[in-house]
């Protein structure tokens, strides 16, 4: 007897963020991830719409990975009435704690900043979800196992399996009525520093895979000689280099990579900080589950030492009126928040300032706009001009790249359904789409966001 399946793609659907996808089932209704949108305006005024079902009606809701563009949304969804299970591996879990703890202090300092100086347009200005929220997410947290199929009912099981691209990160596969879909996830790098491969799945008849670069190949770089020629320029120039860093994964391999050079001892470095907050809770996550990296404890620690790890806001105030050459590791990863901001109000328009983005910089975010070049960019209300130098890393990425996604789906035994390409760019998408038809035969569907499909199990 078969059943229709409705899938309805309420984020991560001609964009890269507000991951979200909705399995309304005769059994249960599933939501696979729960991001929160960032980049343009229009994409970010969707955080505080309301989801296309009453939260209260949500069975089960499982998390591939713990960034904010997958977790995000989950203290607001909480807030809206959802009370059931949220389940992800055990570093999943711990993540998503540091960053929807983090994600809600920012924004309510946001928030109050906005009221006190007047820059917002609603008066009075409100987070979209407090700490307390927060809270209430954390006590639904539920670990799972990976390579494990969990029973949740007769016709419903689940499976996560490792997937690189950050700690604790898994593709999920969802057999309902015998049918397996398989959601991807972000897909991690074939040759990673810290991560080991990803798994490949074997089977999906319905396959919601990633398209972040699918229309693009990572260039191949030496990573440690661009850091070495900035950290020197930074030396000689008595000037600050600037790093706008993801706390989670990107963080913890810019460390791997610059505690090489220093390791080879071809210069002195100056002072290297690390000023996230987040990231000097991920650090701990790295050091709580060390079986799922590569580096070995007294190693690990090493490295960690090698660091000045800033954790006090007071500190950073005084890092930036430290004129001696340092270079700093800050968040955000795409500059939309964080600890960075401060840096960049400070140097930015210092034309001996180097700001070297190292990760993919989404529509509509600062970092976009620095990468592209702008004269000046908008901060807490204030545009300020780029005077400072930008630089592209482009192969530090932790997402696939078009021949990695095309090999994570080549262990398949028989072609898919169905093939949906999400969590990408428009572009990015369609050329993936043509790259996966010339390689299988296979047609891929590129779903618009917002749209429901029935699928019959």
């Amino acid at each position: 007897m078969s059943d229709n399946v409705k899938i309805s793609f309420l984020g991560a659907a001609g964009t890269v963020t507000g991951s979200k996808f909705l399995l309304e089932t005769p059994w249960l209704n599933i939501l696979v991830d729960c991001g929160f949108f960032q980049g343009l305006k229009e994409l970010r005024e969707l955080n505080w719409k309301n989801i296309s079902i009453p939260p209260e009606e949500i069975d089960l809701v499982l998390l591939t990975h713990g960034h904010l563009d997958h977790t995000g949304y989950l203290p607001r969804l909480v807030k809206e009435g959802f009370k059931n299970d949220i389940l992800g591996t055990s570093p999943t879990l711990a993540i998503a704690e540091v960053i929807l703890r983090d994600s809600a202090k920012i924004q309510e300092e946001d928030a109050k900043r906005a009221n006190e100086e007047s820059f917002s347009i609603h008066h009075p200005a409100f987070p979209l979800y407090t700490e307390e929220d927060v809270a209430a997410t954390l006590k639904l947290f539920h670990s799972v196992k990976t390579d494990e199929w969990l029973e949740i009912s007769e016709k419903v099981k689940i499976r996560f399996r490792r997937n690189g691209h950050i700690i604790g990160a898994t593709f999920i596969e969802l057999e309902l009525n015998g049918k397996i879909f398989v959601f991807s996830g972000d897909i991690g790098r074939e040759k990673d520093d810290l991560l080991e491969s990803p798994a490949k799945p074997e089977h999906a008849d319905f396959l919601f895979l990633e398209s972040t670069y699918g229309d693009r190949i990572h260039p191949i770089e030496d990573v440690e000689n661009i850091l070495e020629q900035a950290i020197t320029k930074c030396l000689l120039d008595d000037s600050t280099l600037i790093i706008p860093s993801f706390a989670v994964e990107r963080l913890q391999t810019l460390m791997y990579r610059i505690y090489n050079l220093h390791k080879k001892q071809k210069f002195t470095l100056p002072p290297v900080y690390i000023d996230s907050p987040m990231g000097h809770e991920v650090i701990k996550i790295f050091s709580r589950f060390m079986s799922w990296h590569k580096l070995d404890h007294e190693e690990f620690k090493r490295m960690k030492d090698f660091f000045r790890i800033i954790t006090n806001y007071k500190d950073t105030w005084k890092v930036i009126e430290d004129p001696r050459p340092k270079v700093v590791i800050a968040g955000s990863g795409m500059v939309t928040g964080g600890r960075v901001l401060a840096y960049l109000k400070s140097y930015l328009e210092k034309p001996e300032t180097q700001i070297l983005l190292v990760g993919f910089q989404a529509e509509g975010t600062r970092g976009r706009q620095l990468q592209e070049g702008v004269p000046d960019v908008k901060i807490h209300g204030k545009y300020y001009k780029v005077e400072a130098a930008v630089k592209t890393i482009n192969s530090l990425s932790a997402h696939a790249d078009q021949n990695e996604l095309l090999d994570w789906i080549a262990d398949l035994e028989t072609a898919p359904q169905r093939i949906f390409l999400v969590h990408g760019e428009k572009k990015a998408s369609d050329v993936l789409r043509v790259k996966i038809k010339d390689r299988y035969g296979w047609k891929a569907d590129i779903p618009h966001l917002g749209e429901t499909v029935s699928l019959r199990v």
